[in-house]
């Protein structure tokens, strides 16, 4: 009885994942499924936290992998998984040397912020003349990731919003833009989990299995969505990521 309470239980963790990468890479939402998943399954905030971390990589590498021939964005790509990987890093340390309730205030409104960007994208790229801002782009980029390093929830889809309004990519573009930019920010703070956190790492592999599986799907799925429809509906779910986080 034992043994198939176990089976199911990982069963149940890589279906997790396998949404989760899906979810994750259209919306940039993937911890919205995956850490409450790693609770269900008996792991303490901290540990489901690095865990989570882990088990998030896979994403990047499985929508990188799958659309591949569009990661053109010139040598400045280089620079900002520089940035993304010096910003989880960063974040990583935080976590290890204070309590995980310092930022629980400032959270819900980070990403209430970022999916109100979201859905202005169109007037503020117009109000910009269309241009292209580079020059925020690595500062952006760095300070999220500390985030994404540190907590992550809702970690993707500030980097969607940072890169819609910063530069002139589609949505699908940016999709798979900060798809990658999560993967370099998350694979860094594991290294500093890996030495000095507390990991599952039955459940980080199990769940990272269904999370590859999941980043493949995303792109051809993306691409298949209207895009506007999906920017709206990205938004909102941000907005409903906030409210949750807020009053959890």
């Amino acid at each position: 009885m034992r043994y198939v309470a176990a089976v199911a239980e990982l069963a149940f963790l890589m279906a997790a994942g396998f949404l989760a990468g899906v979810v994750g890479y259209v919306t940039g939402l993937a911890s919205l499924v995956s850490y409450p998943a790693l609770l269900l399954a008996g792991l303490p905030p901290i540990t489901a936290n690095v865990t989570n971390t882990v088990a998030l990589i896979p994403v990047g590498i499985g929508s990188a992998t799958q659309a591949r021939a569009s990661l053109t964005y010139d040598r400045r790509l280089v620079g900002l998984l520089v940035a993304a990987g010096a910003g989880g890093l960063l974040g990583a340390v935080v976590l290890l040397l204070t309590s995980a309730s310092t930022f629980e205030a400032v959270v819900p409104y980070l990403v209430a912020v970022a999916s109100l960007l979201l859905l202005c994208q169109p007037l503020i790229r117009r109000m910009s003349g269309h241009r292209d801002i580079p020059g925020i782009l690595p500062i952006a980029v760095f300070v999220i990731a500390i985030y994404g390093g540190y907590f992550g929830a809702g970690a993707g889809i500030i980097f969607l919003a940072v890169s819609l309004i910063a530069t002139s990519q589609t949505l699908w573009q940016a999709t798979l833009f900060k798809s990658v930019l999560l993967a370099a920010s998350n694979a860094v703070a594991a290294v500093v989990f890996v030495i000095f956190g507390s990991i599952d790492w039955t459940a980080a592999a199990v769940m990272g299995v269904g999370c590859l599986a999941g980043g493949w799907v995303g792109p051809p799925l993306v691409a298949k969505l209207p895009a506007t429809p999906l920017r709206i509906a990205i938004a909102f779910a941000g907005f409903g990521l906030a409210i949750w986080l807020a009053f959890r």
